[in-house]
């Protein structure tokens, strides 16, 4: 037991307080001279209070990601599908190359794919490691999905892209090009 003061002592001589009662104060007091007082019922409500708005918080913001992650994972599937149903067929045994990652990548095409290909009729899609052509109407979907999909698409061009173009193609009209050029 923490050591009286002669008032504690007092009272508890005359049998106006208890041993316990007095005990007890004499812990508090301990307490209070050390800086560890017992938090008040106000603050416990408050740090409750806190603690439950910032779990609230970051329960929100899970929520906000796993739906994100969800809404992405929906967008994959449906141009996944989109590519599967509306792929057109592939035959040739001319080549058509075009960069894609960084690469040089080849697709074996017929002349009227490779016509359709450069007029931009047809857009050139990735699914997983395989390449696919698509109709444009097609290509503009998947695009609208996931745009990091559509490889090569010759219908759409940027506006400084066509600026340079004309002045490009009004300059090499000059130049006459052979007909059997493939690269």
């Amino acid at each position: 037991m923490a050591k009286l003061n002669p008032l504690q002592e007092q009272l508890l001589k005359a049998g106006l307080a208890k041993k316990s009662k007095v005990a007890e104060v004499a812990r508090q007091q301990t307490k209070a001279r050390q800086g560890k007082a017992p938090p008040t019922d106000a603050e416990i409500q408050r740090d409750a209070e806190r603690a439950r708005l910032e779990k609230i918080e970051r329960d929100r913001a899970l929520e906000a990601e796993r739906k994100a992650r969800a809404r992405d994972a929906e967008l994959q599937a449906q141009a996944r599908q989109i590519i599967q149903d509306k792929k057109v067929p592939r035959s040739g045994e001319s080549e058509y190359r075009f960069t894609a990652d960084g690469a040089i990548r080849t697709l074996l095409v017929n002349d009227e794919l490779r016509k359709k290909l450069s007029s931009g009729a047809l857009v050139i899609a990735r699914l997983g490691d395989r390449y696919e052509l698509l109709p444009r109407g097609a290509g503009d979907k998947v695009r609208e999905r996931v745009p990091d999909w559509i490889v090569l698409d010759h219908g759409q061009p940027g506006d400084e892209a066509l600026a340079a173009t004309s002045e490009d193609d009004a300059y090499y009209a000059q130049f006459k090009v052979p007909d059997d050029l493939v690269w």
